[in-house]
């Protein structure tokens, strides 16, 4: 038998003390106050796709209306789950080159007066958009329905008001802007959609999809008692990232990815080629910017090149149907940084010229680090 030598310059990640109740509530709160809110947050112990359904198949009952809006292919996938739980699902679907106009969602509900619940992507990382989460939230209020929104890709990134915004059902991540895990995610819930839930004979019990376990279970208690086993790694890295962000500064940690955003769009307007695939600068995520590949040029060949050229910036194709024309520069976290955007342009530039695209690479590092200063001085 091969003996295993540790590796000395590892992380300890192994025999490491109990995560207790009390530290795990003090996680929980961290979170909360990222997420500007006085409601209840639940962390839960999986990716985010897994308080997303658990949302939507707690408060989403046989019978109901539901509005589901889709930006990207985290909507569509939200239309399935409501339709699975016995909804009429009701869809506003906006171009990928934009974002959803709060006018459509007022449209929609003035149609359909009986909608009780609206499904909402913040930020879609995927197709570079993001929705302007203040007005359509003032909308829903109005209207009485509950509001699920993902902010998995815009937290950290943009602006998150939750409770300001009147969203009832609010889940993150960390692996995106927070630069933290992928395994870990949360979901505040307000008094609001807790009475929805609770009133839901088809909301999930006793299941790892089942937010009222925890209420019941660890939140009503005073959380003091955990009701199984924590994710203790996953739990601390997401405590890591969320200090990380607070050492910062949260408004600073927003400058980056915004500067980074207006940075490759700059870039890409000029470059030669490719340009912006969401049209307008404010429908434009600061996660991730996505561009259109040049007319007759298979983005996926683009991004080969360009990570041939540079196998380390954050380059990739799109999924589906978009693969063919859609590159996705994403600049999340700790790579929304000068340095990786002015890279990942290079590596473009580079890949498009090894595929015969006339490219001024000059010209497009000098936009994207003019539009960085501008959006950094502006802030």
């Amino acid at each position: 038998m091969t003996a295993v030598t540790a590796n000395p310059d590892a992380p300890v990640l192994l025999d490491l003390p109990p995560l207790d109740a009390a530290r795990f509530a003090r996680i929980e709160d961290k979170v909360a106050a990222l997420m500007r809110t006085r409601c209840d947050v639940v962390a839960t112990q999986g990716e985010a796709l897994l308080p997303l359904e658990a949302c939507i198949r707690s408060a989403v009952r046989p019978g109901s209306t539901a509005l589901n809006i889709i930006t990207g292919p985290y909507g569509e996938t939200f239309g399935g789950w409501l339709r699975s739980c016995g909804a009429e699902v009701v869809t506003i679907t906006a171009p990928f080159t934009g974002a959803v106009a709060p006018e459509e969602v007022a449209e929609a509900l003035r149609a359909h007066p009986e909608i009780d619940f609206v499904s909402l992507v913040h930020a879609e990382a995927a197709t570079g958009n993001t929705n302007p989460v203040a007005e359509i939230g003032a909308v829903v209020r109005a209207h009485g329905a509950l509001l699920l929104l993902d902010a998995v890709a815009s937290v950290g990134a943009e602006p998150l008001l939750t409770d300001e915004w009147g969203v009832d059902l609010c889940v993150i991540g960390g692996q995106k802007a927070l630069a933290g895990p992928a395994g870990v995610s949360a979901v505040s819930v307000s008094a609001r959609a807790w009475e929805r839930i609770a009133a839901n004979e088809q909301a999930p019990r006793r299941s790892y999809l089942s937010l009222l376990d925890w209420k019941e279970r660890w939140i009503d208690g005073g959380r003091t008692s955990l009701p199984h086993a924590p994710a203790q790694l996953e739990m601390l890295a997401l405590e890591q990232a969320v200090d990380r962000v607070e050492a910062e500064g949260l408004d600073a940690v927003i400058t980056r990815h915004r500067a980074a955003a207006a940075a490759v769009r700059a870039g890409a307007a000029v470059l030669g080629g490719p340009v912006p695939y969401v049209v307008r600068d404010e429908d434009a995520a600061p996660a991730a910017t996505t561009l259109r590949a040049p007319t007759g040029v298979d983005a996926r060949e683009v991004v080969s090149a360009a990570l041939a050229a540079d196998g380390s910036v954050p380059v990739q194709a799109a999924a589906g149907a978009l693969a063919e024309e859609m590159i996705r520069v994403n600049h999340y976290g700790r790579a929304a940084d000068r340095a990786v955007v002015l890279a990942s342009l290079a590596a473009l530039a580079a890949g498009l010229r090894a595929l015969g695209v006339d490219v001024d690479e000059t010209a497009a590092a000098a936009a994207a680090g003019a539009a960085w200063d501008e959006s950094v001085v502006a802030a």
